[in-house]
């Protein structure tokens, strides 16, 4: 029994379950042998419908999610898990530093953004900050979400015709307004020209615009090109 007054240790606290969802094996694996020694790694996805059912089974505490995917990516991944499971801490892994995606998963439930450029010591660092609750971002993509989120009358949190498309819509979006071909933006993306057929269709649509070109001036007035 402790002595009247004497504090009590602390128990140490568990190690970090950490689980994975990128569709590159060989970078799953990196990721996985370069955390070992820092979190457990509970398990790992490479699309959207095996991730939200593994997150669903493992209930992990931190998820590191890639934000392009041929099947939609992080933000559906966000979509599908953060009503059902709120408990859990996403925190995007991407090559991509574009300000649309940074936004994008951070409106979606992402706690946090960091590029694929990070370190593991650095990425560890990242996912228990995250699991405490702290919202993290690469150095340069924290600009991003301040001008987004900031309460002043020029720069509204919300854009309700953006957030009215799907992560794909505006992948395919931002590679039109670039001057990619439908060819291009099939390859680029891993999908049929039929399938950016039907995206470009389904965004024209819901801006009620009438052409490419519309498109283009669209996402260029919004800095996504």
């Amino acid at each position: 029994m402790a002595e009247q007054g004497a504090v009590e240790p602390v128990a140490p606290r568990g190690r970090l379950r950490v689980f994975l969802v990128d569709d590159h094996a060989m970078f799953r694996a990196g990721v996985r042998a370069e955390l070992g020694a820092h979190v457990e790694v509970v398990g790992e996805a490479s699309t959207v419908a095996e991730a939200v059912n593994r997150i669903a089974a493992t209930q992990p505490d931190v998820v590191l999610l890639d934000v392009h995917m041929p099947d939609g990516g992080g933000r559906a991944v966000l979509d599908a898990m953060r009503r059902t499971h709120p408990q859990v801490r996403f925190l995007a892994l991407s090559v991509s530093d574009a300000a649309e995606d940074v936004i994008g998963l951070i409106r979606a439930g992402a706690r946090g953004y960091v590029t694929k450029t990070i370190s593991p010591d650095e990425l560890a660092d990242a996912i228990r900050r995250v699991a405490d609750g702290d919202a993290v971002f690469s150095p340069r993509l924290a600009g991003f979400v301040l001008d987004a989120f900031a309460a002043r009358p020029d720069a509204p949190v919300a854009d309700p015709e953006l957030d009215q498309l799907t992560n794909r819509e505006r992948e395919v979006l931002r590679l039109l307004a670039r001057g990619y071909a439908y060819k291009e933006i099939a390859k680029e993306l891993f999908i049929s020209i039929k399938t950016v057929e039907t995206h470009v269709s389904n965004v024209l649509r819901k801006l009620q615009m009438s052409n490419r070109y519309e498109l283009s001036r669209w996402a260029a007035d919004r800095r996504l090109v």
